[in-house]
């Protein structure tokens, strides 16, 4: 690598005999078992991370599926039952004028969770095989992914506070559907398949395949 006009030569941890925690980044000699810090297990590479990611994420996607199929709020009056999926909700909402609510529903419980199912797919298969995209861009990538994780959970924030400020004994009630367990689920467990992955393989790919790991 060229630093102001010099070539320097830059080290991996493992090049330098050293290994760090992964929870409170302390640096230890490579053969330490356990870290004296915090006493996480250190390893220098988690080798069954893809194993448990691809399973959570498996399983994450069998949950989304029904979470998207059954009602996620059933609201109850003296006369009718309605029952409204995820997207049958939001586009009531915009009937109703709430196009702004809608859209942040349809954006928390669609396409966050249909790109996060998509950036770990796209994760977990890079590094296995030489990418186009650049070991930055992908660190980036893990980064958001485990980032906006979080705000996966508005639908079923929303749906708990409706059923908890519309109940009207009688008159009318908000319940949740089966779709907020499904859902619920489905976020935990992507979670988990993000958290799983070991972002430290995607700085060894390039290593498999040429030899060394590439610095960019």
């Amino acid at each position: 690598m060229e630093i102001a006009g010099k070539n320097v030569e830059i080290k991996s941890a493992r090049d330098l005999g050293v290994i760090a925690c992964t929870r409170c980044t302390q640096v230890w000699p490579v053969g330490t078992e356990a870290c004296g810090r915090c006493g996480k297990a250190l390893m220098m590479r988690d080798e069954k991370s893809l194993q448990r990611v691809w399973a959570l994420w498996l399983v994450g996607l069998m949950c989304y599926v029904p979470a998207n199929m059954y009602p996620m709020l059933q609201t109850r009056t003296l006369l009718s039952v309605q029952e409204d999926t995820i997207v049958g909700g939001a586009v009531e909402l915009m009937h109703h004028g709430a196009v702004g609510i809608a859209l942040i529903i349809l954006v928390a419980s669609v396409v966050i969770p249909l790109a996060k199912f998509m950036a770990i797919a796209f994760l977990a298969v890079s590094v296995t095989r030489p990418s186009s995209v650049s070991n930055h861009h992908r660190q980036l990538l893990y980064e958001v992914v485990e980032y906006i994780g979080r705000w996966s959970m508005i639908d079923i924030f929303v749906v708990a506070i409706m059923s908890s400020l519309v109940q009207l004994n009688t008159l009318a009630a908000v319940n949740p559907g089966r779709a907020s367990l499904f859902f619920a689920l489905s976020v935990i467990f992507t979670m988990l398949s993000a958290q799983a992955f070991d972002s430290r393989m995607i700085w060894d790919v390039q290593a498999k395949h040429k030899g060394t790991v590439e610095y960019e």
